[in-house]
Formats: C-alpha cells, sequence, structure tokens
C-alpha cells in the first residue's frame, strides 16, 4: 500500500472482545464493522475505502480533515483504538530501520524517546523480529535525541510489522470497544432528553444494540425539540451503520386520566408503567425485543429496588437497565464524553405529575387495584397518533421554535415567574408575577386576552410548556430562551432583561 501525500491510511484495531468469538461469529461482527465504518467515512462527506487484512482493518481518506475523520471512525463500536499510520514496504531489518529513521529523527529531535515494537499476523511470513527493529531502530535515532527513556518517553515510536509492510505512527487514539451497531438485535429506549436515558441508550448502543427511541410527551413542543436534539446527536454521532427513529407520543390525555382516577403518592410508578407498556406497543411495530431504561438503583423514589420490580411487571419484554448501579457522577461523565451533557442540562427531567409524599414500596396489587379504572384503549390511541422522527435526517431548521422563543422581553409584556415560591422569592425582577405551573395551567384561560405574556421557568423548559398551551388557546404568548440564566445575565447587565 502506497503513501499518496493527498491521503492519509489509519489503521483499525477491533475489540478485543471480537477477537475471543467463533470463527463464524466473528467474520460476521466484521462484515457489520467494515459497514458501519463505512457509513462513517460517507456521513463525514468523507471519500474514503476501508479494507481489512489480518486482526486489522485499514481506511484511507483524505488528509485534509484527517483529524476529524479519525475522531468519527473511533466512535464506531467495535473498534479498540486507532493511528494515523504511514506504510512502508520491506523485506530486510534495514528497510525498516531506514523508513522509521526517516520519519521520525525530525520528532524525537532533543527529546526522550521510546520505540515500541510488534509483530501482527503470520509470524512465520515476517522475517524480523520485533524486539530487534525497537533495538537498531533506537540506537539509529538516539543520537538524534535527548535520550531513550522507556518509562516516561516525550516522543514514542511506534512500529507494527505485518508480512511485506510496517506501519509507523506517533499514538494510538483510543476508541470505545464494544460490538459492532447491529450485532445483538434491536431494542426501543424510552428517552426523556435527561442525562441518564441518553447514557443508557448509548451504552445499549455500544454492546451491538441498534435503537429507535421512544418519548413520552409531558411538556409539549419545546420539550420535544429539546429531546430530538439529544437524539439527534446520539444519532449523527454514535449510529453509523444504523437509522434509528424516535416516537413521540403524546402523553397528556394519558396522564390526565392518571389525575382523574389514581392515588397521588402512585402516579409516578404508575406513570413509568404506562410509559413500558407504550415501549412495549412501539417495539412489537418495530420488531424489537426489548425496553430501555436508564433507571439506576435508588436516585429516586420510583427507582427503589421493590419500586422497579413493580414497575417491570408491567412489560413482558425483558428491560435492559445498562446504569442500575451507576452513580450519578459517573452518569454524568459518561454523559460528557458522549458529547450529550449539554443538550441534556438545557432538556433536564420533567413531569407535571409531582406528588409530595411517594410511595417507595409500592406492592404490585396496589398498584393492580389503581390501574382498574383506566381505560386502555388511551395508550393505543397514543401510538397510532405518534409522530415519528428520522433522526439522521433532521436539519437544524426543524429544531426551532422562532414563534415560541424570545431573547428579551417586549415592552408592555406581562412577565409571569413560574418557578417555585421559595425560589421566586429568593429573586425576580421588579414586576414578575407568579405562578406555580400547576396553578398557571389551571388560571391562564381567565387572563386578560389583549395583552402580550412572556413567560419563565429556571431553564425554559416549563415556561415553553405554558406559553404553547396559552398560545394554543389564542393568547400572545412567549417563553424567555435560557429562562432564569437570561433574566440573570441581563440583571448583571444592568437591563433587566428589557
Amino acid at each position: 500500500m502506497g503513501n499518496d501525500p493527498t491521503t492519509q491510511l489509519a489503521l483499525l484495531r477491533l475489540s478485543g472482545e471480537i477477537g475471543t468469538k467463533a470463527f463464524a461469529t466473528r467474520r460476521h461482527f466484521t462484515k457489520r464493522l467494515l459497514r458501519n465504518l463505512r457509513d462513517a467515512l460517507t456521513s463525514e462527506s468523507t471519500s474514503g475505502s476501508v479494507r481489512r487484512s489480518h486482526d486489522r482493518i485499514f481506511a484511507e481518506f483524505p488528509r485534509v480533515g484527517a483529524e476529524e475523520t479519525a475522531a468519527a471512525l473511533s466512535r464506531v463500536f467495535g473498534l479498540r483504538s486507532l493511528s494515523l499510520v504511514h506504510a512502508c514496504p520491506y523485506s530486510t531489518l534495514e528497510e525498516v530501520v531506514e523508513a522509521g529513521h526517516e520519519m521520525f529523527a525530525e520528532p524525537v529531535r532533543g527529546k526522550r524517546f521510546a520505540v515500541r515494537a510488534r509483530r501482527v499476523g503470520d509470524r512465520n511470513r515476517i522475517p524480523v523480529s520485533a524486539s530487534e527493529v525497537a533495538r537498531v531502530l533506537g540506537a539509529a535515532l538516539e543520537p538524534e535525541s535527548g535520550g531513550v527513556d522507556l518509562d516516561r518517553p516525550e516522543v514514542t515510536v511506534h512500529v507494527e510489522l505485518m508480512p511485506g509492510e510496517a506501519y509507523f505512527f506517533p499514538e494510538r487514539i483510543d476508541a470505545n470497544g464494544g460490538l459492532p451497531l447491529g450485532t445483538a438485535g434491536r431494542a426501543v429506549g424510552l428517552l426523556s432528553g435527561g442525562f441518564d436515558s441518553a447514557v443508557a441508550a448509548w451504552q445499549m448502543q455500544k454492546r451491538g444494540i441498534s435503537l429507535d427511541y421512544v418519548f413520552c410527551n409531558l411538556g409539549g413542543q419545546a420539550h420535544e425539540q429539546g429531546v430530538l436534539r439529544v437524539a439527534r446527536w446520539l444519532a449523527d454521532q454514535w449510529s453509523y451503520g444504523d437509522r434509528p427513529r424516535l416516537h413521540s407520543v403524546a402523553f397528556e390525555p394519558i396522564t390526565e386520566e392518571l389525575r382523574r382516577h389514581t392515588t397521588p403518592r402512585y402516579w409516578q410508578l404508575l406513570l413509568k408503567r404506562q410509559m413500558l407498556r407504550i415501549a412495549e406497543r412501539i417495539a412489537s411495530e418495530r420488531g424489537a425485543i426489548g425496553v430501555v431504561t436508564g433507571d439506576a438503583v435508588g436516585q429516586v423514589s420510583s427507582q427503589t429496588l421493590q419500586n422497579l420490580s413493580v414497575v417491570s411487571q408491567a412489560t413482558s419484554l425483558p428491560i435492559l437497565r445498562p446504569l442500575v448501579g451507576f452513580d450519578k457522577d459517573e452518569i454524568i461523565a459518561l454523559a460528557q464524553h458522549i458529547g450529550s451533557f449539554e443538550l441534556s442540562k438545557v432538556v433536564g427531567e420533567y413531569c407535571q405529575m409531582v406528588q409530595s409524599k411517594p410511595a417507595t414500596a409500592a406492592r404490585e396489587e396496589a398498584i393492580q387495584r389503581e390501574e382498574q379504572p383506566l381505560d386502555p384503549t388511551l395508550l393505543d390511541q397514543a401510538v397510532a397518533q405518534r409522530k415519528i422522527y428520522d433522526l439522521r435526517a433532521l436539519e437544524d431548521k426543524d429544531l426551532s421554535l422562532p414563534d415560541l422563543e424570545v431573547d428579551r422581553i417586549p415592552e408592555g409584556a406581562i412577565l409571569l415567574d413560574i418557578r417555585t415560591r421559595n425560589e421566586y422569592r429568593s429573586w425576580h425582577p421588579e414586576g414578575a408575577l407568579h405562578l406555580e405551573l400547576q396553578d398557571a395551567l389551571r388560571a391562564f384561560t381567565s387572563f386578560e386576552r389583549n395583552q402580550t405574556y412572556v413567560v419563565y421557568c429556571a431553564i425554559g423548559l416549563k415556561s415553553a410548556h405554558l406559553a404553547e398551551q396559552m398560545r394554543a388557546a389564542g393568547f400572545d404568548a412567549h417563553h424567555l430562551r435560557g429562562g432564569l440564566r437570561t433574566l440573570t445575565r441581563a440583571r448583571d447587565l444592568g437591563s433587566d432583561g428589557q
């Protein structure tokens, strides 16, 4: 393989787990991995090629933008690491040393260095030993350098020797391991837009499971837009080789029925059971055989071990809970690694059904009694009327609410704060009125209709929901993009958002 100055060669290493599989399984996994890698190149608008040799895979692509392309390839599950390499044909030790000296004489100049060499493939067809290459190449480079340092080198010269060709590179780029996406079946992931559900979905994709996402919408169009941003990130950045969809299900009729017919202390459990039933219906349509959730034991009242057991009985499908033993700090760290942290931070967790003394050890018999008055056809209607989004086809213009959001408060507008009473008392702009969300949802129909209203909350999610409801009823209503942060910035600048 030559070294075209306009192209970059990358050496990709399989996840160690793939190497442990039986021959037929390994061949199937590798075939799927090659497909996913080609999709990554195409998705990054990069021409290139991918081929397999021994237990390595090679990708070749334009040198312009090579670092960005390498980053995309590192997000393809099933790879352990990759390196941008220089290839050199050889038949003798002298040829390997000459090529290595030419490539690394300048990078090691005045610096401490080490040579790491290894043989890959059929060793009977590799005429030199790795230790010999390391010793002789190290001796050739030492006069140019600041000395050999095998423990803490400033520059590491890596050499991989294969039959007929040597590959030189200065570093390994870590990938994420796991299994190639699409090799372990299909599931649906319940996605709220918060940290946990996005990280749980990523963890299951890493295990080779293809996902569709089910979003049970409790917060209107703005909430849906926030969740779509999270889902699109997962699809664009981590779903090479797959075409995930998001199924957005309007959940307000279901929550209203729960309010009318059930006991508040059970609301969260009943809500989660209804969500699982929705997910099960969509899974059946999509040929999926599991449901992924972001539950972690003890994180909230509905996630005690007893409550998780009760919730699980709502569906016959396996429930996959990859975060069940994670601490919140671990989940946040993974969200930052995945890149979903900033998107999820804005969306947060949203639910209208908040109770002051939730059940922490519910019994199945009690939950079944609570569910007896509920109409199961509401779930069928919600599934039938859902919106389905092809996530990898979404564009930025599909993820905005230009008529609903404002960045500044129009002159003469009534400013409505829907945070908690304590939050309102801690600080609010002069003249801002206060109603908590549930009170505002009940009361807004009696507001003056010849006024302009701007609603704000802590982050801009609940306020968007209220503004959307008000606009649907004919009010001139908006929500303040960024919520309280926008107001405090304006306060610090001395303008109070006007």
